[in-house]
Parts: structure tokens; sequence; C-alpha cells
């Protein structure tokens, strides 16, 4: 029975980012209408570790809003961290803060953070197209950043945003060079406010994206995360035999998912077992 691994996102820090991301709601640069607030309290963060863990999660995301991970996130995601895994909360702790230098990305491994979740969203040459305020090989070096202080990584991007099929065969060469321990992907959900307008990827052509995305990271965890429900509804059993082997339950930062139970009985309905172990 093959093994699909549950990962959880804590959003613990939303909107009222400065940066101009073409596919992101959190972006201040468009009225969409997302509540802003800044530093989740820590009960309300180990309150929401104690559902996912006993959902069966094995990943547990933080993730704040905004360009690069400062002093003060770094402390904040330190103590949070630290925290979830001095309660027993036995996750693989993942990190998604933006740009970052090595000092504070070792800080937040000393912590207890396992993994860094920076995303490449896109193709080198694609990317200008979708964000002006910050460049695409700042977001590559972070990612070097990041495995240079021993963090796992989570690398991936961001779907049906304009790219051609050669971007998308570019950005995972890209993200195959990082060797990431797992790859997430997303698929662009439209918003009025957004500048891209493009409609909910259709389903054949999504499979053929998760396809290339497996041809590329033949050994990565290939996650999938905002999109899923969307683009594939009820019946998903086909983006497991094409290659996605991880799934985020609950929710993304601001779209609803699935009932975390549902999922559970889809996974069981199609002879899939809940990952115990990070392996």
């Amino acid at each position: 029975m093959s093994e699909v691994f549950l990962c959880s996102i804590c959003n613990v820090d939303n909107g009222g980012c400065k940066e101009d991301c073409a596919y992101c709601t959190q972006s201040l640069k468009y009225d969409t209408g997302v509540q802003i607030y800044r530093e989740k309290s820590y009960e309300d963060i180990l309150k929401e570790a104690e559902i996912f863990y006993k959902a069966g999660a094995l990943g547990f995301c933080l993730v704040t809003s905004g360009r690069s991970l400062t002093p003060r996130k770094t402390e904040y995601i330190g103590k949070a961290a630290k925290m979830i895994k001095d309660a027993g909360y036995n996750f693989h702790l993942i990190a998604c803060c933006g740009s970052a230098d090595k000092e504070s990305l070792r800080e937040l491994k000393n912590s207890g953070v396992d993994s860094y979740n920076h995303n490449l969203e896109t193709s080198q040459v694609f990317f200008p197209n979708i964000c002006t305020t910050h460049t695409w090989e700042e977001r590559y070096q972070t990612c070097e950043n990041a495995a240079s202080v021993g963090l796992m990584l989570c690398v991936g991007g961001i779907l049906g945003i304009g790219e051609s099929w050669e971007d998308r065969v570019e950005f995972y060469k890209a993200v195959n060079s990082l060797d990431p321990f797992t790859s997430n992907i997303n698929f662009y959900m439209p918003h009025d406010a957004l500048p891209i307008k493009k409609g909910i990827m259709q389903r054949a052509e999504a499979l053929e994206c998760i396809k290339l995305a497996r041809s590329h990271l033949p050994n990565t965890r290939l996650m999938m995360a905002g999109g899923r429900e969307a683009v594939f509804g009820a019946e998903q059993k086909d983006i497991f035999e094409a290659g996605i082997n991880a799934i985020v339950i609950g929710g993304y930062l601001n779209a609803k998912g699935g009932e975390i139970e549902r999922d559970k009985e889809m996974l069981s309905s199609y002879d899939l077992h809940i990952a115990t172990a990070c392996h």
C-alpha cells in the first residue's frame, strides 16, 4: 500500500504584503479583501498544531506574509517552533517566511525548524511577468542559503499563470537543481482583483503538469497544495497515479480546503496509507 504524507498550514501572519506578486491575494497592490493580521498568538498556534497532529498530519508549516524573514519574525517563528516541539507534537516543522540570510535560517534550525519552504514559483525567464518588486534570483539564493545551514528544502511553484510549457520545463529543471525534500504544486485560483486573468486549469492539463513534475523530480516528495479541490473535485485518484505522494489538508492561506476526515476517507478508498513517519 502506498503512503501519502499529510501536511498542514498555520497562517500566522497574513496580508499587507508590499510585494506585487500578480497571483497573490496577500499583496497590498490589489484590493482582494483578505484579512490583515500580525503574529497569531502562541496559544492559537498550539491549538492548530494539536488539531492537525491528531488528524495525522506529519508536516506543519508556519507561514508569514511579506518579502523577508526579519529579525522579529525569526524570533517569533523560532519561539513558536520550540513551543510546538516542547508540547510533544513531533511534526516535521516547516517555516515559510520569505527571503532569508544564512544567519536567520540557522537560528530557525536551532529552534526546531526542520525544513524551509521558499518557492521559485515559475521559470527564471517568466518570473518578471508576475513580480517586479524582487527577483527570481533572490528566491533561488534563499533556497541555497537554507540548504547550506542544514535545513531540508520545500521548493515549488504555481502553475496556470500564463507561463508556457517550455517555462514549466525550465522551472522544474531549476527545482531539480536544488534537490528539495519536497516540491509543492499549486494551481492558480482566479480572483477578480488580481491582474492575472486566467481561469481554473483543466483537469487533463493539470495532470500533465503533475507528470512533468514527477519526471524531473523522481525522488522528491511531490505535494499537491493549492487548487487541489477546485481543479480535481471529489474524485482525485488520478493525481496519485500521476505522482503525487503528499497533500495539504485543512485549507490554505486564504482559501478553504476540503474536510480533513473526508480527505482521509478518500485516501483510504484508493487503498492509500497515511504516512506515519518522515523518511
